[in-house]
């Protein structure tokens, strides 16, 4: 798959920005402007006005375009550079949502919230500083991998995975729809850390109705989305299960609105955003009494592989739109089939269409970023880095393709060779950290 950096120029119907930042066309009915733009750590601001402008502009905008920039009408269609600055913010916004994910995670032992959120669910985005986001937290949800290896405060093995939120009405004027949002954060427990390294494919099988057994996805990811602890008598229900009746819930209550669903994650979080994606377009909770589709989007983090290539076309025909934010440095991002992919070819010929299907294939479109000064490799993967970067585009370079990760390894040895003994040791054992210390 080729790496796309995405400006979405719909002459009839969105604005263009070129690469000095003037806009190039505007349609009447869209955003009517003739100013000079220029992105400013993610939000598209006037020259001349202050903050509070600033976010009026964008929210103006957003409300007219909110289907084009979330992929509604295909991000595929003039697909240019650099990134367009409404689709940056909208990105930006939702990556600062899935980075509050890893702040309020409680990592402390002794504390009585180990491995659960440290605050409930009506402070918690208060406490990271995003009181006035727009969204309301309505529901928390935990997560069983299949290896239950209870901790030392408790037997139950159901840990704090992400949560689901909901807009305001204020925000509703302000985007032009009710946005249902569901968050994942990454891998941080040894439970998940294994059930990650069960990349074998199976059928997802999550429509009762249609087994669909050529539509595959890795078996741990799909474990820790349906497994369940019934068993304990305190136990909770699948994530799957708690997923699906509250966002059914929130779209009975908001029934004849304009709604749009946002999956949002970061690594393992991704994966588990477009398995929810899959789930509920394929069980069509999101249509409508009117036979209409509520538009479901994922973003996702630097995330893995999740399916083969029958998982990946029926997302397609399901109309799932998937924007992929890759660092190309990101060694998670080439995984799971970091050899046998959707890019594997024999003597320059696609490899053979079972075979594909028995191999892991990325879905959506992608937006590859560069991060080309690693002093310190084991942050490539970390969210905060990727928000860096689409923040200060300046400091990444788009790139058609990126190195391979095999010479990525090289590279990375030859380093050895000219710096000290101890200085290797000390790089060594940062990389070796990035296990433990990534949230993927």
């Amino acid at each position: 798959m080729a790496m796309r950096v995405l400006n979405l120029t719909n002459p009839s119907s969105f604005v263009s920005f070129s690469g000095d930042g003037m806009v190039k066309n505007s349609n009447v009915n869209s955003c009517k402007t003739s100013r000079k733009f220029f992105v400013d750590a993610g939000f598209v601001t006037t020259t001349k006005k202050n903050v509070a402008t600033k976010v009026v502009e964008t929210s103006s905008c957003l409300a007219r375009l909110w289907k084009q920039v979330r992929g509604v009408h295909d991000w595929k269609v003039n697909v240019v550079e650099p990134l367009d600055p409404l689709l940056q913010h909208e990105i930006i916004r939702y990556g600062e949502f899935v980075a509050a994910c890893y702040q309020v995670f409680d990592l402390d032992p002794e504390s009585r919230r180990y491995l659960h959120c440290k605050y409930g669910k009506s402070s918690m985005l208060n406490e990271v500083g995003m009181l006035d986001s727009g969204y309301e937290v309505t529901k928390y949800i935990y997560a069983t991998p299949d290896i239950n290896i209870p901790t030392q405060n408790d037997g139950c093995c159901g840990r704090w995975i992400g949560y689901i939120a909901v807009s305001s009405d204020e925000e509703v004027k302000r985007h032009g729809r009710r946005d249902v949002m569901v968050v994942f954060r990454g891998t941080v427990t040894y439970q998940e850390w294994l059930a990650n390294f069960n990349s074998s494919l199976t059928p997802a099988r999550l429509d009762p109705h249609k087994s669909r057994p050529n539509v595959k996805v890795g078996a741990g990811v799909l474990s820790l989305y349906t497994s369940n602890e019934s068993a304990n008598k305190f136990g909770l229900g699948s994530c799957r299960e708690q997923l699906l009746c509250e966002v059914t819930r929130l779209l009975n209550m908001y029934k004849g609105e304009h709604i749009s669903i946002t999956l949002a994650g970061h690594s393992m979080g991704s994966s588990l955003a477009l398995l929810l994606a899959y789930d509920i377009a394929e069980l069509q909770l999101n249509v409508d009494d009117s036979n209409n589709e509520i538009p479901i989007t994922v973003l996702s983090f630097g995330g893995p592989r999740v399916g083969n290539l029958g998982f990946k076309e029926r997302c397609d025909e399901l109309g799932i739109n998937v924007l992929r934010i890759v660092n190309v440095n990101d060694p998670i991002t080439k995984m799971p089939g970091v050899v046998f992919n959707e890019n594997f070819r024999v003597l320059g010929v696609k490899m053979d269409f079972h075979l594909r299907c028995s191999c892991y294939v990325h879905v959506g479109v992608e937006i590859a970023l560069d991060f080309l000064k690693m002093r310190n490799p084991s942050r490539v993967h970390d969210i905060e880095t990727y928000l860096s970067l689409l923040k200060c585009p300046n400091k990444a370079e788009i790139k058609q393709k990126g190195l391979d990760i095999v010479d990525k390894v090289k590279w990375f040895l030859s380093r050895a060779h000219n710096i000290k003994t101890l200085e290797w040791r000390e790089a060594a054992m940062d990389m070796v950290s990035m296990i433990p210390s990534q949230r993927t």
